[in-house]
């Protein structure tokens, strides 16, 4: 017992010598502690194992978290911890924390969050993209008139294929604030134009607070809007939100009565025409202007 005890200092050196060359800082600096609890007692090696191992492994997911977030812009961090179901009681809870378990982005589907202003959209969307993150997914979120910016310059650049290509990488594209800002001419075409790269490629989150019957107004060509919503509408999930906002919820009684009462986002008023084989690639199909 005597010899093992005198050549423990030796060999925790090496150990230390090898964290550092394995690059395994939280290990290492958990080691002195690790090793005084063998010493008492409270751990066998394989327990001591297998906490310095747990410890370097939760250092580097909480790493990759980190800068996956980063990443994919990510950068305000809400969660579905964070929501107040209690205060939009027409959010169904199960239905959203179902959608956590992220089994459309398996399925390649489009999920709508619809409703007015502060109403939790971008809260639910960014919480969805974190628990993605978290599963291992590569995620993206931008706004509606970012993401139109990027492409009309990638246009005039020549590089537009190679800007819808990055679009297309993520398996979660997170796309907010449809219909906040108007579309600049040709803005639409573009954006139908990624959209039909991703379409049964890659999952989808869209937030808006215009419904779809009004988003021929908002893409400035109704034509453009019925090609849109016939690819985001096939495999979709639609959670229409009701109620009041939450970031005014103090201040309610100084808002006009018309805003207070506006009339609830509805849905389209028609039925996309069911999919038969894949969309064609070039991105400049003209369905039938059927209005949205």
């Amino acid at each position: 017992m005597s010899a093992a005890l005198d050549a423990m200092p030796s060999m925790i050196d090496r150990i230390r010598h090898d964290l550092v060359g394995l690059k395994m800082p939280r290990a290492l600096e958990a080691l002195d502690h690790v090793v005084r609890r063998i010493e008492h007692g409270e751990l066998s090696a394989l327990e001591a194992i297998n906490i310095l191992l747990s410890e370097e492994l939760t250092l580097r997911e909480n790493s990759r978290i980190k800068t996956a977030l980063r990443m994919g812009r990510l950068a305000t961090i809400k969660t579905l911890g964070g929501s107040d179901f209690t205060f939009q009681p027409s959010l169904d809870r199960d239905r959203i924390f179902t959608l956590a378990q992220l089994g459309f982005i398996e399925r390649n589907e489009a999920v709508h969050f619809l409703g007015p202003p502060g109403t939790g959209k971008s809260h639910l969307a960014t919480a969805l993209g974190v628990e993605a993150v978290k599963a291992g997914k590569s995620v993206y979120f931008c706004t509606l008139a970012d993401m139109i910016t990027s492409l009309a310059r990638a246009e005039r650049e020549g590089r537009l294929q190679e800007r819808i290509r990055f679009f297309c990488r993520p398996s979660l594209l997170i796309v907010d604030e449809i219909g906040y800002l108007p579309v600049v001419t040709g803005g639409g075409n573009l954006f139908f134009q990624l959209v039909n790269a991703r379409y049964e490629r890659g999952a989808m989150i869209l937030t808006s607070n215009r419904g779809f019957a009004e988003w021929g107004d908002v893409f400035g060509d109704p034509v453009v809007a019925t090609a849109l919503l016939d690819r985001l509408l096939h495999h979709a999930v639609v959670v229409q939100i009701e109620g009041s906002s939450y970031r005014l919820r103090q201040h309610a009684e100084l808002m006009p009565e018309h805003v207070r009462s506006k009339a609830l986002i509805t849905l389209p008023a028609f039925a996309p025409p069911p999919r038969r084989g894949r969309p064609p690639k070039n991105g400049h199909t003209v369905l039938s202007s059927t209005s949205a």
